[in-house]
């Protein structure tokens, strides 16, 4: 018995459209102008985190624990900017809101799957700040390479396997009715409820999903905070707490980016207005990653030393070049 198939449980007229109809923003006026202002964030969110990959790539004293992490959060930022933005502006700006089946839910697995990992990420650099402060003495056996790279594929694992989970019971759903999704994506919430048959198991894995990459890392989050304060308040002198606190303040920032506007959107649920989730939850999905980058640069001073080294070096060679050409 195929478990995604409910035409092979009940004897039913299955009706699979050949496309989703993306409805985007209702009756907004000079909308095309969001869209090229997204185009700029999108290139900015680019060149950021491609820098960043690049910067701990390149110097060797980066190859810590810690900016794994970081690479792996300016990697899943990359590859969700880039999987959501320019399907985004070839929809509306170039008026292909009719999106076939298959890549409605192929653009649905890459959306939900960076926006997940983007969460968990935080959760990953959390950790390192926990051990870090509560635990300095034995931060470098509590945070290896190893601890970290299994940390990592354990949330990979974990996320890419759930937003499967979800994209295979939307393909067991009949859509009889309407195929217009009202967002500005391939929206879980907005497809499963377009159903004409029963819905439930999509409606128990819309609950669960947020439970798992939003409710369980900012409880995971703030807890640990309180528990790095309560070891701060601990420590006699102000100065130490100070320089405690300003390792953890890029995170904080990351952290507080992140998760305020998605929270917003999901508490007012119902009682906002689909324009006004559309644009909390786009910018809420590219704001973050153009800003990560940004913020470890001018907050986290390894970046910004590896940085003056890295450009300090090419510019020796190319003396050295001019030298001895």
């Amino acid at each position: 018995m195929d478990f995604f198939n409910p035409a092979l449980v009940k004897n039913v007229t299955f009706v699979r459209p050949a496309y989703f109809i993306i409805s985007g923003f209702i009756r907004l006026a000079a909308m095309k102008y969001y869209y090229v202002f997204l185009f700029f964030v999108y290139i900015v969110s680019v060149l950021g985190n491609i820098a960043v990959m690049a910067v701990i790539y390149l110097d060797h004293n980066l190859r810590t624990p810690k900016y794994v992490a970081v690479f792996n959060l300016a990697f899943v930022d990359l590859l969700g900017s880039t999987a959501l933005v320019p399907k985004l502006l070839d929809i509306f700006l170039f008026n292909h809101y009719y999106i076939p089946y298959n890549d409605c839910l192929t653009f649905l697995f890459f959306c939900y799957t960076c926006l997940s990992m983007q969460a968990l990420n935080l959760v990953t650099l959390c950790y390192d700040r926990l051990m870090a402060i509560m635990f300095p003495l034995h931060y470098h056996v509590t945070v290896t390479h190893k601890i970290m790279f299994s940390i990592i594929a354990s949330f990979w694992s974990v996320t890419v396997l759930s937003v499967l989970i979800a994209d295979g019971l939307l393909t067991r759903l009949s859509f009889c009715k309407s195929v217009v999704i009202n967002s500005y994506f391939c929206d879980h919430g907005q497809i499963y409820r377009l159903a004409c048959n029963d819905n439930f198991p999509s409606f128990v894995i819309s609950k669960l999903l947020p439970f798992l990459f939003l409710w369980l890392p900012l409880v995971v989050i703030l807890s640990s905070y309180i528990c790095i304060g309560y070891a701060l308040a601990k420590v006699a002198a102000a100065p130490e707490r100070v320089k405690a606190l300003k390792t953890c303040t890029a995170h904080l920032s990351l952290v507080a980016i992140y998760f305020f506007p998605i929270i917003i959107t999901f508490v007012m649920a119902s009682g906002i207005h689909p324009n006004a989730r559309i644009i909390n939850l786009s910018l809420a999905s590219v704001i973050p990653p153009m800003l990560n980058p940004i913020l470890y640069v001018f907050h986290t001073q390894e970046i910004r030393l590896s940085i003056k080294r890295i450009l300090k070096g090419r510019h020796q060679t190319k003396i050295k070049k001019s030298v001895f050409s």
